[in-house]
């Protein structure tokens, strides 16, 4: 397979989705408010490297279609179970990011580890993000109220200013890519309004303790201590507690974007452990 295809799913949603090389599977679940391109960097490593990468755009975003309704974890993971039986994976290694760890939790969730292999959160926002009785330090709701005003208010504008916290461009002494910036953009400004707005309650609501519980294949959770975004403390290292065979790996210094900022690193790490 070396192609960029469209999947119908059940819904009649159109679902976006390269498909390059060949070997064993990788599949890479995107965040917020991007697309599948986020992981090129990935996809071109790994493919050279002789595995078979695969990336869809989730429903909303990039050039899936834009369905008023399904954005939420449970649609997103049934959405990705489609697309793998579609494809008739097997052995797959899965690879969230942010949301797309959400996502890759919530298919193992609902649809089990028979055709996974091995799942990598980056970033990612599980067991949940929001501050609730059980998750003390989680971010109060109206940080995520402040995302939906800035999605509604000028998302052109908030998708310029968003990758300073993104990438960790406002540290003293970053090294700022305006192209990094106006690639952020491009994707955010791909996506459906609607599906942006719905998809923060998803990311931030959502609570994912026992899709963690449920992964039970190797995995690994990388993340970065500075993250911004997605603060560590209710995400990466709660989800460590919840997994049963996960393994930590921490960057110092490094943002949420850090596929991006620290993608030579990140190559390394996913490519040691696929073939582990």
């Amino acid at each position: 397979m070396n192609n960029s295809n469209f999947l119908k799913l059940k819904d009649g949603t159109q679902l976006f989705y390269k498909d390059w090389g060949s070997g064993l599977p990788v599949v890479f679940s995107h965040g917020w408010p991007l697309s599948g391109d986020a992981f090129e960097d990935q996809m071109l490593f790994l493919a050279e490297k002789g595995f078979r990468v695969i990336a869809h755009d989730r429903r909303g975003h990039g050039r899936s279609s834009q369905p008023w309704d399904g954005h939420n974890m449970d649609q997103y993971g049934d959405d990705l179970a489609e697309l793998t039986a579609h494809l008739d994976l097997k052995d797959a290694v899965h690879i969230g990011h942010s949301t797309g760890g959400g996502e890759v939790a919530r298919y193992i969730g609902r649809h089990g580890t028979a055709r996974v292999a091995k799942a990598v959160l980056i970033g990612a926002v599980p067991p949940i993000m929001v501050k609730t009785d059980f998750n003390p330090a989680g971010l109060p709701l109206s940080v995520f109220d402040g995302i939906r005003d800035g999605v509604q208010k000028d998302r052109s504008q908030f998708f310029l200013d968003l990758p300073d916290a993104f990438f960790g461009f406002n540290r003293a002494g970053a090294k700022v890519s305006e192209g990094l910036r106006q690639s952020f953009w491009r994707q955010g400004m791909q996506a459906s309004v609607k599906a942006l707005y719905d998809c923060v309650k998803a990311f931030s609501e959502t609570d994912q303790r026992e899709d963690l519980k449920k992964m039970t294949i190797p995995t690994l959770v990388i993340y970065g201590d500075d993250d911004q975004i997605v603060p560590p403390a209710s995400s990466s290292e709660a989800a460590l507690k919840l997994l049963p065979h996960g393994t930590g790996k921490v960057y110092p210094g490094a943002s949420h974007g850090l596929c991006s900022t620290h993608k030579d690193q990140i190559n390394e790490d996913l490519l040691e452990f696929i073939r582990s």
